[in-house]
């Protein structure tokens, strides 16, 4: 631990219970074993959803397959649970392969590979959304980002213009074969705001600190100046320096107020 014992028992009286002197033991409270209940009884309820998140994420590398470690550091932001080599990758073997080492801790040299391509989950939410829309009125709407900039934010008319352009090309999905667009092309910056989109919608909370998602730029063929696209979009992203971590967020995953529109299943483990 990395400070003394009873500093750590006074921090958190409800993870232990200790038992009176003169040889005091420490055990796990009533409190703390309700709450690893709760929690495997919702990831158990939620496999299905996180193995798809998982599969996704990896289906969206080049190379169809995403270091462990790269998984390992960002997992809770994605519902994952701490133990998902363990107890959520093997169960599905039709999706999953591990390949390598990834030692007790998952830092050792080892991918996490996809077993077969499922253009089921090969859709991304914008595309999802289109195909809802569709369901209601009958006809498809072409899929695209939804803009939304805060009250009182103005573009100027050149910039309204430049926008209203780049969102009548065509939309990329991230899940697409992206090694034919060249990367200083409109197409490659549409194709590159797909993706963070896609990435920020399959969190818990719709945000992840930008550094971690620097961490993908090599599998998801982002470029090495990926983080100004939250700040040339506005209307799709905003970026919060809360904590003094910069953090990217999907701007219509909130309503006015801050809150999450829909709220994802797996955030009622974060509120505990």
């Amino acid at each position: 631990l990395p400070v003394r014992v009873p500093t750590f028992l006074r921090r958190y009286p409800t993870l232990l219970a200790v038992s009176a002197p003169p040889e005091p033991v420490a055990s796990p409270s009533p409190h703390l074993l309700a709450f690893l209940d709760f929690a495997s009884r919702l990831y158990e309820l939620h496999a299905p959803l996180l193995a798809s998140r998982l599969a996704k994420l990896i289906m969206i590398s080049s190379t169809r397959a995403l270091p462990v470690t790269k998984i390992d550091a960002p997992k809770r932001d994605f519902g994952i649970p701490d133990d998902f080599l363990v107890s959520l990758v093997p169960r599905y073997p039709g999706l999953f392969r591990l390949v390598g080492d990834p030692g007790p801790d998952a830092s050792g040299n080892a991918f996490l590979e996809l077993v077969a391509w499922d253009d089921r989950l090969a859709k991304s939410m914008i595309e999802g959304q289109a195909d809802k829309e569709a369901d209601v009125v009958g006809i498809r709407p072409r899929p695209n980002f939804t803009v939304k900039l805060p009250k009182g934010f103005y573009l100027k008319k050149k910039m309204r213009e430049w926008v209203r352009d780049w969102l009548e090309l065509p939309y990329i999905s991230p899940y697409a074969d992206a090694s034919g667009l060249h990367p200083a092309s409109p197409e490659a910056e549409k194709r590159t705001i797909g993706v963070l989109h896609e990435v920020l919608s399959l969190t818990v909370q719709r945000r992840m600190a930008v550094p971690i998602i620097g961490k993908f730029c090599a599998e998801y063929r982002l470029p090495n100046e990926f983080a100004n696209a939250f700040t040339r979009h506005p209307g799709i992203f905003y970026v919060s320096l809360k904590g003094g971590i910069k953090t990217a967020v999907l701007r219509e995953a909130y309503d006015q107020n801050g809150v999450l529109v829909d709220r994802d299943p797996m955030l009622e483990l974060k509120e505990r």
